[in-house]
């Protein structure tokens, strides 16, 4: 029984990765931007729409690991196989879109949080990249993930946070479990970049790509679904708290377009005092960082997975020059946009999730598609519970959308 047992977790600790990579980088510039905004602006609101999309994130992202397992392919390969180059360029030209408008909000985050110390974003943004670009072209996937796992420690200090601004509890658990909804276009907006920046596009590709590329099979695939709710509980609990210590801390002293990153900070006051905005600017500065090279790479995946160039991280620069040529290109298209004179990074980074947001029920129709097909999944098809509640998603997803759209033409404000 103690060898059974710890050969189990052996073969957790061999598959474990992917699904809590993903979900970390999921934190990035821009969520902690967006869910620091939403509770400065409308306090624990939005704190039930977390709770909600944190089971739908864990069914989204299961599903991919699920494919990724049982077909050995990427996303965007078997969008190539089932459904033709034409609706494959369409996918992967939605994700190409939503991929570096979140690049751009990374290097965003990476500007904000240095220009708290005084640091130009003319020279921290291109330092960065590359160091970025080093990281993953020099490095193997191990070290990668490594760096990656080690860098996720300090988003522990928001769940501090939180705790330490002393919010009422009550007010917070009530706003956990009755939703309020403010039919305002700035509060759509928010609401639609808050659930685009927790089920991201990206994520679905890169996470099955990478568990393809990590050789998982079938046999251990009960340790790979483990890997992936963990990842989204642990992703979306630090969520919860970031709102909760910006909507205790900075509620009400703020307003719309006047947001900074000096504000946002403060939400780090009760844990670090007068040096809260250096807590938040290491903090977001990892995040950034993480993220800043995992979504280059989840564009550098899908593409060259799509159309059968050799990929992967592991591979050198002359053995996989197509992989590596978007995923410049990608860190390239981010560094520029942030470098652009009299762009505000704050309404970068929360554009961009929205943006993701808008565009995230085309990719998950894609997944809704293949994984209910016999022929692709065997008998690991979807339930009808992840059905209902995945199409639900995108409905409502869309929905959101044509409100604020409509808000806006009848300039509702």
């Amino acid at each position: 029984m103690r060898r059974l047992g710890r050969n189990r977790l052996l073969a957790f600790l061999a598959v474990i990765g992917p699904g809590i990579i993903t979900a970390a980088a999921d934190n990035d510039a821009g969520g902690i931007t967006t869910y620091s905004v939403a509770g400065a602006l409308y306090r624990y609101d939005l704190l039930w729409v977390i709770v909600l999309i944190t089971f739908v994130l864990a069914m989204i992202q299961e599903m991919c690991a699920r494919m990724g397992v049982v077909t050995q392919k990427g996303l965007g390969e078997l969008i190539r196989e089932n459904f033709g180059v034409k609706w494959t360029m369409f996918a992967l030209g939605t994700l190409l879109v939503a991929n570096l408008a979140t690049t751009a909000a990374e290097f965003a985050g990476i500007a904000a949080s240095l220009e708290l110390f005084g640091v130009s974003r003319y020279f921290s943004v291109p330092a960065a990249a590359i160091v970025i670009w080093l990281l993953v072209v020099k490095g193997t996937f191990k070290t990668v993930e490594r760096v990656f796992m080690a860098l996720t420690i300090l988003y522990s200090t928001y769940i501090i946070a939180g705790i330490m601004a002393k919010p009422n509890w009550s007010e917070v658990m009530h706003a956990t479990l009755v939703p309020n909804f403010n039919a305002s276009p700035g509060f759509v907006f928010l609401a639609i970049a808050v659930i685009g920046t927790t089920i991201t596009p990206w994520m679905q590709f890169f996470l099955q790509a990478t568990v393809v590329d990590k050789g998982v099979r079938v046999e251990n695939y009960k340790y790979q679904k483990w890997d992936v709710y963990i990842g989204a509980l642990m992703t979306d609990v630090v969520s919860f708290f970031i709102i909760i210590a910006a909507g205790a801390t900075v509620y009400g002293k703020v307003h719309g377009a006047d947001i900074t990153a000096a504000h946002i900070a403060q939400a780090l006051a009760p844990v670090a005092g007068r040096y809260a905005e250096i807590l938040f600017a290491v903090g977001l500065f990892n995040a950034s960082l993480l993220a800043a090279a995992v979504l280059p790479l989840s564009t550098a995946y899908t593409y060259t997975e799509a159309f059968g160039w050799e990929i992967g991280v592991s591979r050198k620069f002359s053995e996989a020059p197509m992989f590596y040529g978007i995923y410049t290109f990608s860190i390239i298209f981010g560094v520029a946009v942030v470098l652009l004179p009299n762009r505000g990074l704050i309404q970068i980074m929360i554009n961009a999730q929205a943006i993701s947001g808008i565009l995230l029920p085309v990719i998950l129709v894609f997944m809704l598609k293949l994984i209910n097909r016999k022929d692709v999944m065997g008998r690991y098809t979807n339930s009808r519970i992840y059905n209902i509640a995945v199409w639900a998603m995108a409905i409502v997803l869309i929905a959101m959308t044509l409100a604020w759209l409509g808000g806006l033409l009848l300039g509702l404000g």
